[in-house]
């Protein structure tokens, strides 16, 4: 993908995590045939590597989106290492979950909050009608498919995405 920051003449290429529909079987009780299997709340997962580079200024980032082990650690978990141009070692990491908060800790012995994900305003996206849109533009590709996961017609859903 490419994000272009208008005000600075930057333009960043970046690459995405793979997403993941997850959902965890608990068992209860003493292993026996046929034993009790209860199905937890699904979520979203995110996981594996991911950069950004700016070709204006030279820096980039190296991005570890963390998947959560079967026994214990923690969901959304993400890391990162900030460089500057021509730099091997990072001048900033970046830990803590994507959908909260990240800490930044810096080659100058600084660390902040780098970011609180939660106390970010919400701002609406910015799309042309479906009208306006081409035929392989994602809106307009996937509205059958969008359409019937909103009415809860899975079976419509899935002829549709196929």
């Amino acid at each position: 993908g490419c994000v272009s920051c208008l005000d600075h003449d930057e333009h960043y290429i970046l690459t995405f995590p793979n997403g993941y529909g997850r959902q965890v079987n608990a068992l209860f009780g003493i292993f026996v045939f046929n034993a009790l299997s209860i199905l937890t709340v699904p979520w979203i997962e995110l996981g594996g590597e991911c950069s950004i580079n700016c070709s204006k200024t030279g820096y980039n980032a190296s991005i570890v989106f963390h998947t959560k082990p079967f026994y214990g650690g923690k969901k959304h978990r993400i890391t990162a290492e900030i460089f500057s141009p021509n730099d091997k070692k990072p001048f900033c990491s970046i830990e803590g979950e994507w959908n909260g908060v990240m800490y930044a800790k810096y080659t100058t012995g600084e660390n902040a909050v780098f970011i609180d994900t939660k106390k970010m305003p919400t701002i609406k996206k910015k799309v042309r009608k479906l009208e306006d849109q081409e035929d392989f533009e994602s809106r307009c590709l996937w509205k059958d498919v969008t359409y019937n996961l909103k009415i809860r017609d899975i079976d419509a859903a899935t002829a549709a995405k196929h």
